[in-house]
């Protein structure tokens, strides 16, 4: 293995590492939203993808329907499909490797793989922070519910804020990076809290989702020069 493969590796298990232990506020933060163990360990199993899993025990939390709660979880995931059709040719899957890898690719997985200088340790990254990540962000999960789990009742001791907590520390980077992203995010939490008391609990976190309008509408009104300017601050 070249140097450039042994790097992308050895990123890749650093992030798969250190993202996937966050797990544990996962797993317990469903278990606090009112599911079962082996409920949360599946939805880690099959949607795997943080912010969207967060979104969904949210919702619940709030005591809304499972329905309104999958729905958000997909708007959030939707962007996966679009870091899909920009790894497709890198990765180079074929048959059922497709349906696998397909379910891989994430935030941090795309990350890393984009980051290299080719193809090959692309590749590499790729599939040594999805290994990682999938294998951490599971047994995290079990431990982090099985923990809340044993605890009893969630609100006696505090756990039914975890949920919250953890969705608005996903949130908490782009408040502070700056530009677009900002804006979104600042739109999309005055929409939700406005939008909270008057409707059911799951439909403001969808109908936020209308923010992400506005920084379509921004970029295109932002000069080149200046948008390449907030992405290196980013």
């Amino acid at each position: 293995m070249d140097s450039q493969r042994r790097a992308a590796v050895r990123d890749g298990l650093g992030v798969g590492l250190a993202v996937g232990l966050s797990g544990l506020a996962f797993g317990a933060a469903a278990v606090a939203a009112g599911l079962g163990v082996a409920q949360a360990c599946a939805l880690s199993v099959v949607a795997f993808t943080g912010a969207s899993q967060f979104a969904l025990v949210g919702v619940v939390a709030g005591g809304g329907n499972l329905l309104a709660g999958a729905l958000g979880a997909m708007l959030l995931g939707g962007r996966n499909a679009l870091y899909g059709l920009r790894l497709a040719p890198t990765l180079g899957a074929r048959g059922w490797r497709r349906l696998l890898t397909a379910h891989l690719v994430i935030d941090e997985t795309t990350a890393v793989a984009t980051a290299q200088p080719e193809p090959r340790s692309a590749r590499a990254g790729f599939w040594a922070t999805a290994v990682s990540l999938y294998l951490t962000w599971n047994l995290a999960t079990l431990f982090g519910a099985l923990g809340a789990a044993r605890l009893g009742n969630p609100e006696t001791y505090g756990l039914d804020v975890v949920g919250p907590a953890a969705f608005l520390a996903l949130l908490w980077p782009r408040l502070v990076s700056g530009g677009t992203e900002r804006v979104v995010a600042l739109l999309a939490m005055a929409v939700a809290v406005a939008t909270t008391p008057l409707l059911p609990p799951g439909v403001p976190v969808m109908l936020a989702a209308v923010a992400a309008l506005a920084g379509v509408v921004r970029r295109r009104r932002t000069p080149p020069a200046r948008r390449a300017g907030e992405l290196s601050k980013a």
